[in-house]
């Protein structure tokens, strides 16, 4: 068995993709941790040129032409169009917690395999969202403002300790119940609202619905993803319903709050506070002209998007996603992605490995087997898995016959893409 081990380590740690390091192009935008450019150099790969800011939809289109992997954060929107122009591309790294600014019904159907990190800046986020609790509860913006004017404003009016005060979280999912851990540490109450069953940690206390959950909580964080189910989730009708004087904490997504609202609610009182991070329309650099509703109002935190901006969270999200890319790149491995069907094998020896993503109708993989014993080439070993829309197949084949059985398999009907990997 320890052979056997030490043999398959042998195997994984050699460099098995049969495609030229130098030809393999890669992009990586957005201001991407250098921990990622310096991985893939590491690793043999030389091509990887990298952009600091977003790109526009045109723009994307004319540099994505020969790239194989493209990096991105939150900013860079894959549109089919792009996908449709990226003819070589592999494979997309989302260096960012979500996969909402990239097409993923288009990139399934053009086999694209799209990764993130969903878990390399949570402890970042939620750090911040107790700063910016205690910062709030004890009217800290207005006393800055204050001190920065020449006003001394010492008084204890309005502000309160954070112990003993309840914590509403919305969406109980990787930061959310982080969060619950932090805010019990400092004693506070934590209840939790989530549209799934979860666990509860500590003692967090599951509530059955929003107007419960914010009727009872001194501060209310969110942490959903954009979907059509939470827009405009915290909305006029939610807002009269929470407790009055409480902080609401936005570090989810901008379309989740309704800002007219909610300035509305703090202007009027019903709210004490707030901390908004992400907003419905967002400037795409720095130094582009900001506005909201939200700007001027007392007690109102204000950050452009940097909820998981840290350098730890930058160099975590560098190293994860860049490893997923890479794993998919030389080993076929689809671990965490969200397009292509997850995959995780070992190496055959004496073997080439192939790769094929196929639309996910009935006879594919017998098509698949009965062209190649036609032409008599032994299937060695062959892995499938299929998600609603695609499969993929990894098929190990001798190695003196996997140019023509990768020739067959880009004939067999509902080929999408074939890639010889080693």
């Amino acid at each position: 068995m320890y052979y056997f081990r030490e043999k398959v380590a042998g195997l994984m740690n050699k460099q098995l993709t049969s495609y030229p390091k130098e030809k393999i192009n890669i992009l990586l935008l957005e201001n991407i941790s250098q921990k990622a450019v310096n991985f893939f150099k590491d690793n043999g790969y030389p091509n990887v040129q990298t952009i600091g800011g977003a790109l526009s939809e045109d723009d994307l289109i004319k540099a994505v032409k020969d790239v194989h992997l493209l990096g991105i954060r939150s900013k860079t929107h894959v549109t089919e169009n792009v996908l449709q122009a990226a003819k070589k591309l592999q494979a997309i790294g989302c260096f960012c917690i979500g996969v909402n600014q990239v097409d993923l019904h288009a990139a399934t159907k053009a086999g694209v395999t799209v990764f993130n990190a969903p878990y390399s800046n949570t402890r970042s986020v939620a750090e911040l969202v107790i700063g910016a609790s205690i910062m709030l509860i004890r009217r800290i913006p207005d006393k800055n403002m204050a001190a920065h004017k020449g006003t001394w404003m010492k008084e204890a009016k309005g502000s309160y300790e954070l112990r003993g005060k309840t914590l509403g979280i919305i969406g109980y999912g990787n930061i959310g119940s982080q969060l619950s851990i932090l805010a019990e540490a400092l004693g506070m109450k934590v209840r939790f609202y989530d549209v799934e069953t979860k666990m509860p940690l500590g003692n967090a206390v599951a509530v059955k619905s929003l107007p419960e959950l914010v009727a009872t909580s001194d501060v209310i964080s969110l942490h959903v993803p954009e979907t059509g189910a939470t827009y405009k989730m915290i909305n006029k009708e939610l807002l009269a319903e929470f407790k009055k004087g409480a902080i609401l904490i936005n570090y989810a997504r901008g379309q989740v709050v309704d800002i007219e609202a909610l300035q509305s609610s703090l202007v009027e009182g019903q709210l004490s506070g707030a901390a908004i991070d992400v907003f419905p329309v967002e400037p795409e650099k720095n130094g582009d002209k900001f506005e909201t509703p939200l700007q001027n109002i007392p007690n109102v935190l204000l950050t452009p998007h940097i909820g998981g901006s840290t350098e730890e969270a930058q160099q975590n999200i560098g190293e994860d996603v860049s490893q997923k890319l890479f794993h998919f790149l030389e080993k076929g491995i689809t671990n965490g992605s969200h397009t292509v069907p997850s995959l995780s094998l070992p190496p055959q020896e004496g073997t080439h490995r192939i790769l094929h993503i196929h639309n996910n109708v009935p006879g594919v993989l017998s098509a698949i087997n009965t062209e190649l014993s036609t032409n008599g080439i032994n299937i060695i070993a062959q892995y499938l898995k299929t998600n609603d829309e695609i499969g993929y197949v990894v098929l190990d084949v001798d190695k003196k016959l996997s140019t023509q059985a990768s020739e067959l398999l880009k004939e067999v009907k509902e080929t999408i893409k074939v890639r010889v990997l080693y």
